[in-house]
Protein backbone atom coordinates (compact mmCIF):
# COMPACT_ATOMS: atom_id res chain seq x y z
CA UNK A 1 0.00 0.00 0.00
CA UNK A 2 1.30 3.37 -1.13
CA UNK A 3 2.38 5.98 1.80
CA UNK A 4 1.06 8.80 -0.12
CA UNK A 5 -2.44 8.10 -0.06
CA UNK A 6 -5.24 9.92 0.58
CA UNK A 7 -7.00 8.83 3.91
CA UNK A 8 -10.08 10.55 3.09
CA UNK A 9 -10.62 9.36 -0.58
CA UNK A 10 -10.04 5.92 0.71
CA UNK A 11 -12.79 5.94 3.53
CA UNK A 12 -14.99 7.58 0.79
CA UNK A 13 -14.48 4.31 -1.73
CA UNK A 14 -14.98 2.15 1.39
CA UNK A 15 -18.17 4.02 2.64
CA UNK A 16 -19.29 4.22 -0.45
CA UNK A 17 -18.37 0.77 -1.98
CA UNK A 18 -19.44 -1.26 0.85
CA UNK A 19 -22.58 0.67 2.20
CA UNK A 20 -24.58 1.62 -0.60
CA UNK A 21 -27.95 1.71 -1.68
CA UNK A 22 -28.17 -1.76 -2.92
CA UNK A 23 -27.49 -3.81 0.96
CA UNK A 24 -29.10 -5.71 2.67
CA UNK A 25 -28.38 -4.02 6.16
CA UNK A 26 -25.00 -2.69 7.23
CA UNK A 27 -24.33 -5.73 8.94
CA UNK A 28 -24.52 -7.94 6.49
CA UNK A 29 -22.44 -5.49 4.07
CA UNK A 30 -19.95 -5.25 6.22
CA UNK A 31 -19.65 -8.95 6.92
CA UNK A 32 -19.24 -9.39 2.94
CA UNK A 33 -16.82 -7.09 3.03
CA UNK A 34 -14.86 -8.52 5.77
CA UNK A 35 -15.24 -12.25 4.52
CA UNK A 36 -13.92 -10.87 1.21
CA UNK A 37 -11.29 -8.87 1.91
CA UNK A 38 -7.78 -10.57 3.11
CA UNK A 39 -6.06 -9.50 6.21
CA UNK A 40 -3.75 -6.63 4.34
CA UNK A 41 -6.67 -4.77 3.36
CA UNK A 42 -8.66 -5.22 6.47
CA UNK A 43 -5.93 -3.50 7.96
CA UNK A 44 -5.38 -0.91 5.69
CA UNK A 45 -8.98 -0.19 5.93
CA UNK A 46 -8.50 0.43 9.92
CA UNK A 47 -5.82 2.46 9.32
CA UNK A 48 -7.36 5.00 7.28
CA UNK A 49 -10.51 5.17 9.93
CA UNK A 50 -8.30 5.80 12.27
CA UNK A 51 -6.90 8.69 10.89
CA UNK A 52 -10.17 9.93 9.78
CA UNK A 53 -11.34 9.37 13.47
CA UNK A 54 -8.44 10.89 14.87
CA UNK A 55 -8.08 13.75 12.21
CA UNK A 56 -8.64 17.65 13.15
CA UNK A 57 -11.88 17.64 11.32
CA UNK A 58 -14.91 18.82 13.54
CA UNK A 59 -17.03 16.12 14.73
CA UNK A 60 -19.91 17.60 13.39
CA UNK A 61 -17.45 17.70 9.82
CA UNK A 62 -17.00 14.06 10.31
CA UNK A 63 -20.39 13.17 11.09
CA UNK A 64 -21.62 14.89 7.87
CA UNK A 65 -18.75 13.32 5.86
CA UNK A 66 -20.03 9.31 7.19
CA UNK A 67 -23.63 10.26 6.20
CA UNK A 68 -23.31 11.55 2.88
CA UNK A 69 -20.92 8.30 2.19
CA UNK A 70 -22.97 5.64 3.35
CA UNK A 71 -26.37 5.15 2.62
CA UNK A 72 -27.49 4.45 6.01
CA UNK A 73 -30.19 5.56 7.62
CA UNK A 74 -27.96 6.46 11.25
CA UNK A 75 -31.57 6.75 13.24
CA UNK A 76 -32.86 3.63 11.89
CA UNK A 77 -29.79 1.63 13.98
CA UNK A 78 -30.09 3.82 17.02
CA UNK A 79 -26.37 4.95 16.69
CA UNK A 80 -24.48 8.16 15.03
CA UNK A 81 -22.18 8.07 12.41
CA UNK A 82 -19.32 8.87 14.42
CA UNK A 83 -20.32 5.87 17.15
CA UNK A 84 -21.21 3.60 13.96
CA UNK A 85 -17.56 3.68 12.22
CA UNK A 86 -15.89 2.84 15.59
CA UNK A 87 -18.05 0.17 15.78
CA UNK A 88 -16.88 -1.14 12.21
CA UNK A 89 -13.32 -0.45 12.87
CA UNK A 90 -13.55 -2.76 16.11
CA UNK A 91 -15.45 -5.23 14.27
CA UNK A 92 -12.77 -5.31 11.62
CA UNK A 93 -9.92 -4.97 14.07
CA UNK A 94 -11.61 -8.57 15.66
CA UNK A 95 -12.03 -9.92 12.14
CA UNK A 96 -8.21 -9.36 11.31
CA UNK A 97 -7.62 -11.47 14.55
CA UNK A 98 -9.28 -14.88 12.82
CA UNK A 99 -7.67 -14.17 9.45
Amino acid sequence: MDEDYDYFQELRDFLGGTFHQDISSPEQALDEYINEANKECLLFTIRYCDEFLTSNRTKQEKENYIQTNAEIYFPAIGLTPLIWLNNVVEQIKEAVKLK
